[in-house]
Parts: structure tokens; C-alpha cells; sequence
């Protein structure tokens, strides 16, 4: 089969390149001038739809002046020019047609302003969707009801996103989403990537791009695709950037700040985006267990738990580097990123058990734990472009630590009724420590007529050392408790290399493809038991894209792609993070990566509305999976390889301007989910079909004032082996625009009917379970912005790309 997958790959990229290179999209041109007839460098040209004059693309001209715009669709549009000491132009209205694919403006000249300005702000008027061949883009900055959130909460209401009790994110449905930053991998995963985005505040944010089957050039992981989020960065010589200050308020206080800065001169550009968030929260969890009989399936006890939950968390996060430009054509960078989390937890649970026989427990569990979670990475990067045509080449080698301290107790009070009741307690320690190594190279090859071939390989080096320990307090002495200690030491080597080819087919066509091979080489020592795993395997990961645009208001695109999930690294480790004595969490070191298919077929409609049909099929799907020790009354969960996992769905994203005032944005996604498999020995097999729905509603009056209604809903699903039941919440926000546009006062309510819970019944084998989950989601916010600039804008600014550390980063997790 791998010999029929590369043959075929081969032939197709073989036709390619007898078939690209005929232009498909239309081109318009210009030149700008100043009053004088003197030329302009680094002007600002911004294509603007003629409708509405919402954003399309942003570019800067050249020392001459000229500057062009590529790959335009059918339509009407303008051209807006902005220059530091000029007052803003515009070019006449024009028209992409089939008749009319290529334009050149009439020259446009700009006036400048009788005074020098020492610094000017130009705000561009964004959407808050975008749509493109492949991929969604939110930008952040158009919704008032985003501030005050963290970047958790941003992903929560963006199109086809979904994030679950316990902050783990999916997409259009399905789990296993590579979350990106900056091009960046966070090399982090489940809780404890849900706790960083936490800590990322909203107004750090520039754009979230969404990926449901992204190019080859990035790394197979991720089954459901790829979440790129853009932090904030601007193109000026001189110095530019803004500031945050924020408070949230409801049942406890939480504050939020942030600096974004950029600086150039010469041949030196120093960044800096820094932030820190405190919040306090509390919440509840109850959960109704029945233990049955495996045999006969009798009732052997009944739990009712409610626990009550306390946290604090405290987190500094903050990124500086430095771009040289040795040449006109070479950039060396440097980039150091770091964050660091202090967080207390606090769960108070009582739990009655009632039994069969007519016996009755009353008792009062207490567990605590302490987490302090550093990182810090360095990524040294190069950028060489080879020629006028545009050969680049690009370099990038990354160093990646993570350390943890975990401290945690439970306390276990047999009968809380009795002051005199002595209490088991458990003490443990458990430390992480995960160092990474990357580094890949990319090479560009520009083609005639608009084609591009992309090519480049990766390796990347693991390594993580857990060591478990647990303690019990037996008559005021600590005894080792050998059972739940556990010393895991895992190593992983990932090798890896593309190609990628795209340009036009003919006047209608487009298409890209691309093939991704990557080699794992796996080794996993669990130092306690004296029990390894050496495992190695070499996978291929196609991808395919094409496009046909039908005329100016209807276009297609077809795309396929081939993805991997694989274990988090905490969870191969089968260490136990508790609840409370009888609730627990467990790795599991037998896990085995996931393979899925993903296909999207999708029309667009006047670049309005965009529809979507998509299959895809997942086998040796990793899921959490609820086990039962009925001697024990124990309830504990681990991650398994349990089923295979086929979804169809169609998604609707339509994003218009129904006034002046008034703008909106709807996506609905309606999917199917179906799992097949064991689980407890048992099969299984559970199906439900799911309606998200998100919108957001934005209003302008007054010239300083706006104003915003948002939120989503999802109604009964399933999220593995746990059927959910219906979820939403509604958000509100007012901003205006002070001191002469270069501060913006915002405020809002989150979750303003407190209506966003999770409910959830577990039922399959001798399983028998319902749980309710509630988080502080109702918060008051309220913020302020300051923006600063004193330059020009530069039309060299390096791009900041992906780091050669790309799907490791996401795997780094606490187990949950």
C-alpha cells in the first residue's frame, strides 16, 4: 500500500508541472506620487472592498513607488494610500472581470499636511471574519466583547471551535487540534495548554488562523488541523506599540496587564510582548456514580459527590528578540520566550455512599495542590532571499525547557460528622522536567506565472523525566506509598521532510499539493517497574488542494489531507493525579498514535458566504475512557486507544455588512459523530448529531462608539464515551474611542445569563454515571487601551515564521 501511496504522489506531482503556470486570478498596479511628483517609500496600500470597504489585503510599495496586488477575485474594489506626513488618498473605483483581469491605476498622488506629525496611528477597518483558500481568520481587535477574555476564551466563540470542562479544544467536533503561536508550536497540551492560553490576554492578540487540513509545510500532527494564534506586531522605523490595563470582577477579582513594543533603526528591530494575569475563580463538580455487579449488573452501592473548587492562579508571560538585517537580502533573529505559573487549588468534597445492603457512609474529602510551571525557549533564526525572482531560504533552531513542581495532599475524613475522626491523608510530589531540540530549514521556489514549489526537512530530539512520588501519614509517620509512586523517563525522535507545489492550472484552476514523510523513533522506561517500550515507525502524509472559480460571485475548493495524533508525553506516563480518594486520573503507557482522513468540499458566494461538506474517518482514536474498581469503590480515568471514529458534516459561515452600522457574523456547523470500539472489555458504539452555532453582532453610532452582542450555543452530543447535554452563553460589550483614537475604553459582560455548564451521563458496560461541571464563567470587564508610535512605516519588516519546534511543544501535558 506505502508503494502505491508514493507512486502515486509522484505522478502527481509530475503532471503539476506540466500544467501550472497559466494565470487564474485577476492583478492591479499602481504608482504612488506626492504633491510634488516626487515618489514615496514604504506607503501603505490597502485593497478594500468597493461595497463596504472592509479590509481584503494590506501591502507597502517600493522605493519607486509602485506597488501590485495578486490573486484578486471578481469584484469591485478601491485602493487606499496612507504615508507618514501625508494626508490619506484614494485610487477611483475599479472591477476584476473575466474581460478585465489585469488593471493598472492611474498614478495617485498624496498631499502632505502642512505640519510634521511626530507620530500618526492608522486604524484599519478589519472584519472580524476572513475566509481564505485554506483557512479562517478571526481578527481579535473587531470584537469589543474579546476584551477582558483570555485567549481560552477568544478560541471559545471562534468559528468551529469548541473547548470542553476541561479546557481541551476541538475543532469542527473532533479533538486533537496542534495549537500554534506565532507560527510556533506552545509544546504544550490539555490542561496545562488550556492554563496558558488562560494567561494570554485578549488585547496580546492580533489574528487566530484556522486550519482544518493544513499545507504540508507544517508538521502532520494535529488529526482535527492546525489553530495558529498571531500575537500583535507592527511594521514601523522608530518605536511603536500599545497597552492594556484590565479588571474583571463577579464573585472574585481577577486583573490582567499587557506591552506590546517594536523598535527600528538601522539595521536592528527589537520586539518585546509581554503580559501578566492574576485571577481568582471557584467552581463545582457533582457527580452521582451507581456501582453494579460486572456479572449481574445489580446495584452493589450508590455516590453522591459534590465538590466545591477554589483557585488562584498568577502568570507572567512575555517575549523579546531582535531581527538583524545584515544585508538587503539577510536577516539573522533571535527570539527568547518565557512564562511562568503559580497556581493553588483548593477541592472541598463531600460524598455520601449509600449501599445495597443498607449501610451509609458520610465523608469529607480535602485536596490541595500547589503548581509552579516555568518554560523557556530560545529560537535562533535566518532568512537569506537568493534573487530579484524571489528564492528564499530559511533557517531555524529552537531550545525548549519545561520544569515543573507539582505538590499536592488529600485528606479523607471517614465520617465528617465525628470531630474525632481520624483522617487518611496522601501526600505527593510530582516534579517534570521535558527539554526539547529542533531545528528544519525551508527553501521558496518561485515559478512563472504565479507558481511556487516549497521544500524542506526537520528533525527534533525529546526528552522528559517524571518522577512520581506519593506518601501516606500513618500514625503521624510518612510511609512510602510504593503502589502509586512511579519513575518514567520517555525519549522520542522525529525526522521529517516536504515538498510542496501550487500555482494555477488554467484561467478557472488552481491547485496545490504537497507530501510530508516523517520517521518517529519512540523509547519509554518506567525506572519503577523495570517495564520499557522502544518503538519506531515511518509514516506518509499527503495533501491536496483545488480550486475552481465558477465566475465573480461562486467559487469551489476540494481539499484532502492525512494527519497524526500522538500521545501527549504525560499521558504515556502512568502516574495519579486525584480528585479525591475514590476520583482519579492515570497515564497510560501502551498508548498508540491516531490516524485520520480528512476531506472538505466548500463554495464560496460572493465572499460572503461560505458552505462546507466534510467526511472524515479516524481509526485507534485516542479518548478518555472511565474505569471502575467495584471492591474499591474506585472511579478512575485514563486515555486509550478504544475506538474508530467516523464524522460528515456541513458548516455555514456568512459575514456581511447589513448597514453602515450594522455588521454580523453567523457560522453553524451541524456534524455527525459515530465511535466504535471496546472499552472495559466491552464493545461499544455511540452516535449523535451535533448543531454548533456561533455569531457575533457588531454596531457603530455616534463615530467613537460601537457596541457588541455574541455567543454560541452546542446542543446534546458527545464527547467520546460521555453524552453531553446542551451548552451556550451570550456575551455583551460598549467601546469607545478616546484621546483622539489612540486610547479605546471597553466593557462587557461574559456569559451574561450564566447559563454555560457542563452536564454529561456516562453509560456503557457496568458504567453509570452523571456529572455536572460549573467554572466562574459570568465575569464584568472592563479595560483600557493606549496605542504609541513615533516613525515611519517599514516596508522590510522580516516575517516572523513558524520555529523549527512545531508539534512537540503541543504534547508537553500534565495528564489532566
Amino acid at each position: 500500500m506505502r508503494k502505491v501511496v508514493i507512486m502515486v504522489a509522484i505522478a502527481l506531482f509530475t503532471l503539476s508541472f506540466t500544467s501550472f503556470g497559466q494565470s487564474g486570478k485577476g492583478k492591479v498596479s499602481g504608482v504612488v506620487i506626492d504633491g510634488n511628483t516626487k515618489t514615496i517609500e514604504s506607503a501603505t496600500i490597502t485593497l478594500l472592498k468597493a461595497k463596504d470597504s472592509s479590509v481584503l489585503k494590506m501591502s507597502v510599495a517600493d522605493k519607486s513607488g509602485k506597488f501590485n496586488f495578486d490573486g484578486i477575485g471578481e469584484g469591485k474594489y478601491i485602493v487606499s494610500i496612507t504615508a507618514v506626513g501625508h494626508n490619506k488618498g484614494f485610487s477611483e473605483a475599479f472591477e476584476i472581470s473575466q474581460s478585465n483581469m489585469n488593471v493598472t491605476l492611474k498614478t495617485i498622488e498624496l498631499v502632505p499636511v502642512a505640519k510634521s506629525i511626530g507620530g500618526v496611528t492608522v486604524v484599519a477597518k478589519k472584519p472580524l471574519i476572513e475566509q481564505k483558500i485554506d483557512r479562517t481568520i478571526v481578527n481579535v481587535d473587531a470584537s469589543i466583547t474579546n476584551v477582558g477574555n483570555s485567549a481560552l476564551e477568544v478560541l471559545e466563540k471562534s468559528p468551529g471551535i469548541t473547548v470542553d470542562k476541561d479546557g481541551n479544544i476541538s475543532l469542527k467536533g473532533k479533538e486533537g487540534v496542534m495549537v500554534l503561536i506565532d507560527g510556533r508550536q506552545t509544546y504544550l497540551s490539555g490542561l496545562d495548554l488550556a492554563n496558558m492560553l488562560r494567561s494570554m490576554q485578549a488585547s496580546q492578540l492580533d489574528q487566530i488562523e484556522i486550519m482544518t487540513n493544513p499545507p504540508a509545510k507544517y508538521d502532520a500532527a494535529g488529526n482535527a488541523g492546525i489553530i495558529n494564534i498571531k500575537t500583535k506586531k507592527n511594521k514601523q522605523f522608530g518605536y511603536n506599540g500599545s497597552t492594556t490595563l484590565g479588571y474583571g470582577q463577579w464573585n472574585y477579582p481577577k486583573f490582567n496587564e499587557s506591552l506590546n513594543f517594536n523598535y527600528r533603526k538601522n539595521k536592528a528591530n527589537f520586539f518585546a510582548n509581554l503580559g501578566q494575569n492574576y485571577g481568582e475563580s471557584s467552581g463545582s463538580i457533582v457527580i452521582e456514580r451507581n456501582f453494579r455487579d460486572k456479572t449481574s449488573g445489580d446495584l452493589l452501592s450508590t455516590f453522591d459527590q459534590n465538590t466545591r473548587r477554589r483557585n488562584d492562579n498568577n502568570t507572567f508571560n512575555g517575549k523579546i528578540g531582535l531581527d538583524y538585517f545584515a544585508g538587503k537580502n539577510t536577516t539573522f533573529g533571535v527570539v527568547f520566550t518565557g512564562y511562568t505559573s503559580d497556581q493553588n487549588r483548593m477541592n472541598r468534597t463531600n460524598t455520601d455512599i449509600s449501599y445495597a445492603n443498607g449501610g451509609f457512609d458520610k465523608q469529607l474529602g480535602i485536596s490541595s495542590e500547589k503548581q509552579e510551571w516555568k518554560n523557556f525557549s530560545t529560537n535562533l533564526n535566518f532568512r537569506q532571499v537568493i534573487d530579484t525572482l524571489g528564492k528564499e531560504l530559511t533557517a531555524d533552531l529552537d531550545f525548549i525547557v519545561y520544569d515543573s513542581k507539582n505538590a499536592t495532599s488529600l485528606l479523607n475524613f471517614y465520617d465528617a460528622g465525628v470531630s474525632a475522626a481520624r483522617p487518611d491523608t496522601l501526600i505527593g510530589a510530582l516534579p517534570q522536567n521535558i527539554k526539547i531540540y529542533s531545528g528544519k530549514m525551508d527553501y521558496l521556489h518561485p515559478m512563472k506565472k504565479g507558481a511556487r514549489f516549497e521544500a524542506g526537512f526537520k528533525s527534533s530530539i525529546v526528552k522528559t523525566d517524571n518522577d512520581a512520588r506519593y506518601d501516606s501519614v500513618l500514625n503521624g509517620g510518612i510511609v512510602h506509598d510504593f503502589n502509586r509512586s512511579n519513575y518514567f523517563i520517555y525519549e522520542e525522535n522525529i525526522n521529517a521532510a516536504y515538498a510542496n507545489l501550487s500555482g494555477p492550472l488554467s484561467k478557472k484552476w488552481n491547485a496545490q499539493l504537497g507530501l510530508r514523510l516523517e520517521n518517529t523513533n519512540a523509547k519509554g522506561n518506567q525506572v519503577t517497574t523495570g517495564e520499557k517500550f522502544d518503538r519506531h515507525y515511518t509514516q506518509l502524509f499527503p495533501t491536496a488542494f483545488l480550486q475552481y472559480v465558477a465566475n465573480k460571485n461562486n467559487s469551489f475548493v476540494l481539499n484532502y489531507g492525512r494527519r497524526i495524533r500522538r500521545p501527549n508525553y504525560q499521558s504515556l506516563n502512568p502516574f495519579i493525579s486525584f480528585l479525591d480518594r475514590y476520583t482519579f486520573q492515570q497515564g497510560n503507557p501502551n498508548l498508540k498514535p491516531q490516524f485520520s482522513h480528512n476531506i472538505e468540499l466548500s463554495h464560496t458566494f460572493k465572499n460572503f458566504l461560505t458552505t462546507t461538506l466534510n467526511y472524515s474517518r479516524t481509526t485507534d482514536i485516542i479518548q478518555d475512557v472511565i474505569e471502575q474498581n467495584e471492591a474499591k469503590n474506585e472511579t478512575f480515568v485514563k486515555q486509550s486507544n478504544i475506538a474508530k471514529q467516523r464524522q460528515y458534516g456541513i458548516s455555514i459561515n456568512a459575514s456581511t455588512s447589513f448597514t453602515k452600522w450594522w455588521t454580523g457574523n453567523i457560522y453553524v456547523n451541524v456534524y455527525n459523530n459515530k465511535f466504535d470500539g471496546i472499552a472495559n472489555n466491552t464493545p461499544i458504539s455511540i452516535a449523535a448529531t451535533i448543531l454548533t452555532f456561533n455569531a457575533s453582532q457588531q454596531f457603530k453610532f455616534a463615530k467613537t462608539w460601537n457596541a457588541e452582542i455574541s455567543g454560541f450555543f452546542r446542543t446534546a452530543g458527545i464527547e467520546g464515551v460521555i453524552q453531553t447535554k446542551p451548552v451556550g452563553m451570550m456575551s455583551v460589550g460598549l467601546g469607545k474611542q478616546v484621546m483622539k483614537a489612540k486610547g479605546t475604553l471597553r466593557f462587557n459582560i461574559r456569559d451574561v445569563f450564566y447559563l454555560q455548564q457542563f452536564r454529561g451521563i456516562i453509560k456503557y458496560s457496568n458504567i453509570d454515571a452523571t456529572i455536572t461541571q460549573r467554572n466562574e464563567s459570568r465575569v464584568a470587564n472592563i479595560s483600557f487601551s493606549y496605542r504609541f508610535s513615533k516613525g515611519k512605516m517599514n516596508g522590510a519588516q522580516p516575517k516572523r515564521r513558524a520555529s523549527s519546534a512545531s508539534e512537540e511543544q503541543n504534547r508537553v501535558g500534565a495528564g489532566n
